[in-house]
């Protein structure tokens, strides 16, 4: 699997993503050390996140936060 740095990436992210249309997968990396690898989504992944998307859709309906906003939420957590 090829390896690419983040900055690389970042400027060829089109190009990548052609190629990751194509099948290939790739290594991103920060400073030399593996971060993330940019691969195709598959069939039953693409089923798994729509049905996290839809079962999260039906939370946020049936569940409140108490006037709590999700903005305040990431801010509190990011203090940690």
């Amino acid at each position: 699997m090829e390896r690419v740095g983040a900055a690389s990436a970042r400027a060829a992210l089109s190009r990548l993503l052609r190629r990751v249309e194509a099948g290939e997968r790739f290594v991103i990396t920060r400073r030399g050390r593996a971060v993330a690898e940019l691969r195709p989504v598959d069939a039953g992944d693409a089923e798994a996140i729509q049905d996290a998307i839809e079962r999260l859709e039906e939370f946020q309906r049936t569940h409140d936060l108490g006037g709590i906003s999700f903005r305040a939420l990431i801010e509190e957590g990011r203090r940690y």
